[in-house]
């Protein structure tokens, strides 16, 4: 095999479509996934089936990233290492914080020390951060030097991770590249994100519910067009991007309501299944992504574009219903507001 890739959290949303994209672009690597199949996660979500033999090409490691003998193990095998693993659901992490912590933050100081312990081996380590770290935008495009105000314990939990993995850098001069991908949407994404929530929502002709008034937005990007992003990143030459931080959106964003009806016209369905609840905790009201950066190193660009990505994803939970049925008890998550008021979200 030409080179091995290490990648946690390869069953999750963006992991798997991630591997899938390797696996299938480049016939000549070997891919290691590492991944404690926690709610969001699922060996479904692999393009191989681990239950037959997948030969060399693709090795299954079930395990966290907090155990740091089997993740010494790995990346000793490993040429590039692609860090996915973590808890990322912002709503979930108000009541469930400490898991995120454990994961988010503990799980990179593993992974980087292990890294640190093999880095004659491991030619470069790509971290994926998030755009959550920097809380609401103090400027009309938000770019890498943006200041990091996270406002929920998700976004907290990614900021000590992505600013513990850019110290490993300062401190040891390891091959580290930081990548902040804004809100993603696509294939295989958990019923408690946003998108698929209303999809199958309007599948399941059942209210889609909105946080506030819907004013909040987010900059949404295809994962296969951040796939291909850090694809780019994986082969560039090191010494261009050591140590740098990329944001990957579509620089463009647009506000939750707007989606919900977006969704709701692209399916056939009346604008009456939109119903608004309490505004969430430590929300974000709006993130809208600089890409000039990532565009002055490579050739890349967004190639989906948000119908496109929206029209794909659609076809995909119409088709794949029974991969997501079993989600559908965690599209609500019980939460205590400013109030005191014990709420669905």
């Amino acid at each position: 095999m030409k080179k091995t890739i290490l990648v946690t959290g390869g069953a999750g949303f963006i992991g798997s479509n991630f591997v899938r994209y390797i696996y299938n672009k480049y016939p000549d690597y070997r891919v290691i996934i590492l991944d404690a199949l926690t709610y969001a996660g699922s060996v479904e979500n692999l393009p191989v089936n681990i239950n037959e033999q997948s030969g060399e090409r693709l090795v299954f490691w079930y395990g966290n990233v907090r155990n740091g003998e089997l993740v010494d193990t790995l990346v000793s095998q490993s040429d590039v290492v692609v860090h996915f693993a973590a808890e990322t659901h912002v709503t979930r992490s108000i009541y469930d914080n400490f898991l995120f912590f454990e994961t988010d933050v503990m799980g990179t100081q593993t992974v980087a020390n292990s890294i640190l312990k093999y880095r004659d081996k491991v030619e470069r380590f790509i971290h994926v951060s998030t755009s959550e770290v920097y809380g609401t935008a103090r400027k009309e495009l938000m770019d890498e030097d943006h200041p990091l105000f996270p406002m929920s314990p998700y976004a907290a939990a990614k900021a000590g991770a992505d600013r513990l993995v850019y110290s490993y850098w300062a401190t040891y001069e390891m091959p580290i590249v930081i990548v902040r991908p804004f809100n993603n949407f696509g294939p295989y994404q958990h019923l408690e994100k946003v998108i698929p929530r209303f999809i199958t929502s309007c599948i399941l002709n059942e209210p889609l519910r909105i946080h506030g008034d819907g004013s909040a937005a987010r900059d949404f990007i295809y994962v296969e067009d951040v796939c291909r992003a850090i694809d780019l990143i994986m082969h560039v030459n090191m010494n261009q991007v050591n140590g740098e931080v990329f944001n990957v959106a579509s620089g463009n964003h647009r506000s939750i309501l707007s989606i919900a009806r977006d969704v709701i016209k692209l399916m056939n369905k009346d604008e009456s299944l939109i119903t608004f609840i309490g505004d969430r905790p430590g929300q974000v009201f709006r993130h809208t992504g600089d890409i000039k950066k990532i565009q002055n190193f490579f050739p890349w660009q967004p190639e989906i574009s948000w119908l496109e990505g929206l029209e794909r994803s659609i076809e995909w939970y119409k088709n794949n219903r029974p991969w997501w049925e079993k989600q559908l008890w965690m599209r609500s998550v019980p939460i205590i507001t400013k109030s005191g008021k014990k709420e669905l979200h």
